[in-house]
């Protein structure tokens, strides 16, 4: 009789541990699962809340604006590096092109961020893939790009300075509208950046030309 007894007991605490490892495991699972939401979720909402902050029409329009205005510059600076004869003029336009690069995609992911149309890789072409230039501060029509791509040595290097003069005050005019009238904090930041690393390569590139 009392074998039978230890038996039932036996059995009995077998089945509550087993119960007990049961509700362990459901409740490192919860554990597991909870820290996951605290852990890449939340960064992830965190990213959302950054790229998502405040903007308004002037924001994208900025953006919109200075990715294709910026590609041309770039593509006026790695020129330079075939066709430039001065040391000066091929370290300014390296200088240009590893800084407007970045800004570009910095600029493309706010619009991607914002459901908005980013420009084509074409320089001077709007978002639609249509010649885009027209009006826009400081760009160089067509003609002028293919008149500096002709060019070397000394001429190329005139006629590169003289033109990026233009295209640098362009954008500083585009920045300063974008400092007075947007919004998102992020593009107003790097507007001002524009318009001071901007500002000193023009006085930097007048006084290759014997203006300043």
């Amino acid at each position: 009789m009392s074998s039978t007894r230890s038996l039932f007991r036996r059995a009995a605490l077998g089945t509550v541990a087993v119960a007990a490892a049961l509700v362990l495991a459901a409740c490192g699972s919860e554990d597991s699962g909870s820290g996951s939401d605290s852990g890449p979720g939340s960064k992830a909402s965190a990213g959302a809340d950054v790229t998502a902050g405040a903007h308004n029409d002037q924001d994208v329009s900025f953006a919109q604006g200075m990715i294709p205005h910026h590609r041309q510059a770039v593509e006026m600076a790695r020129m330079a590096a075939e066709q430039s004869s001065s040391a000066e003029v091929k370290d300014l336009a390296s200088r240009i092109e590893k800084a407007q690069d970045p800004e570009i995609e910095t600029m493309s992911g706010w619009l991607e961020s914002w459901g908005e149309d980013v420009p084509s890789g074409a320089p001077g072409m709007d978002h639609s893939g249509h010649g885009g230039s027209a009006g826009m501060s400081g760009m160089m029509d067509q003609g002028d790009m293919d008149r500096l791509m002709k060019a070397s040595g000394a001429d190329f290097d005139t006629m590169f300075l003289t033109m990026m003069v233009e295209h640098h005050e362009g954008a500083v005019e585009m920045a300063a509208t974008e400092k007075d009238k947007g919004q998102y904090a992020a593009a107003k930041k790097v507007a001002g950046e524009i318009i001071t690393a901007q500002n000193a390569e023009i006085k930097e590139m007048n006084k290759l030309l014997g203006k300043g």
